[in-house]
C-alpha cells in the first residue's frame, strides 16, 4: 500500500475510474461528434482515480496503463485546445 486510504475507499474509487473511462468510450462511440474536452477530460479523470485505487492495491502493469492512459488523455486535451479556433469551438482532425 502506498497511499494511506483503506482498500475499500480504493475499490470504490476504482470502480468510479472504471465508469469514467466506460462512459468516455461509449460517449464517442455513440456521438457523429464528441467534445474532445468531454471524452479526453473523463478519460483522465478515470485514469486519475484506477491510479489511487492501484497505488493502494498495488498491480504494476495496470499502474502503467493507467499512466499511458492518461498521458495520452493530456495530449488529447493539449491537441484540442491547440485546435479550437476563434469563433466556433473545436475543430475535428
Amino acid at each position: 500500500m502506498i497511499l494511506p486510504i483503506s482498500s475499500q475507499l480504493a475499490n470504490t474509487l476504482g470502480f468510479a475510474g472504471m465508469a469514467c473511462i466506460i462512459f468516455a468510450y461509449a460517449y464517442i462511440t455513440g456521438r457523429e461528434r464528441p467534445n474532445p474536452f468531454v471524452q479526453h477530460g473523463v478519460n483522465l479523470l478515470g485514469a486519475c482515480l484506477l491510479t489511487v485505487s492501484l497505488l493502494v492495491n498495488l498491480n504494476p502493469a495496470s499502474l502503467v496503463l493507467e499512466g499511458f492512459w492518461a498521458a495520452i488523455a493530456i495530449w488529447g486535451l493539449i491537441k484540442a485546445v491547440r485546435n479550437r479556433g476563434p469563433g466556433s469551438g473545436a475543430r475535428q482532425n
